[in-house]
């Protein structure tokens, strides 16, 4: 099967990281102090989209400044690695070896997909990748699809593992199951509304969920 990662929330444990870079960003843009909650609930879409989500009634240069300060913000909190969920390289590493392939599915930028790649040493063990400055933002499935043609798989051999209802929903929209995980930024009881095949509360839970047991 084709296990298709969601990266921040599901695999790296980067909200606090995500919230703090924007809420300064939106402090040197002038702009109204963002909630914690707000941020949070906008991880996982592209930067434009999420921008849109968090402000939009800003006017078109406030949205493009709180773009460009974010991203300035991340690189400059870039030298120390975000950490991994517990159990993720354990994890990948078996679900590869029981000969599962592996992808990533995210809002990230190329550029700092790759860089998480470099930092844990990851990127040898994903057969595809993408990323929202190179296809469409989820909840469109489009990356999905993407991913499903590059590797040669349908739909029902795939199943996208994240913690966003954008990640489910996306999944839904091309009739692939789903794995919603607890520990990311959106309750339990709003992935349940997309319908997810599974809800786990652990990384290392996927290795137990039936159809992923070799």
């Amino acid at each position: 099967m084709l296990v298709i990662l969601d990266w921040d929330g599901t695999v790296c444990n980067s909200e606090s990281r995500i919230v703090g870079c924007m809420q300064r960003a939106a402090e040197r843009v002038g702009l109204p102090v963002l909630a914690a909650e707000a941020v949070s609930d906008i991880i996982g879409l592209g930067l434009p989209e999420a921008v849109e989500a968090l402000l939009p009634d800003a006017g078109v240069k406030e949205k493009q400044a709180l773009r460009q300060l974010y991203s300035e913000e991340w690189l400059a909190a870039r030298a120390e690695p975000l950490p991994l969920f517990d159990g993720v390289l354990n994890t990948l590493d078996q679900l590869r070896c029981t000969g599962h392939q592996l992808a990533v599915a995210t809002g990230k930028s190329r550029r700092g997909l790759n860089r998480e790649f470099e930092q844990h040493g990851l990127g040898h063990l994903f057969a595809a990748s993408r990323c929202a400055d190179e296809t469409a933002s989820k909840p469109d499935p489009r990356m999905l699809r993407e991913l499903l043609r590059e590797t040669g798989r349908s739909a029902g051999q795939a199943v996208m593992v994240g913690d966003t209802v954008y990640d489910l929903e996306m999944a839904a929209a091309v009739g692939m199951p789903s794995v919603g995980v607890s520990y990311g930024v959106h309750c339990p009881a709003r992935l349940r509304e997309c319908g997810p095949k599974a809800i786990i509360h652990r990384f290392t839970e996927l290795l137990s969920w039936p159809p992923l047991v070799s």
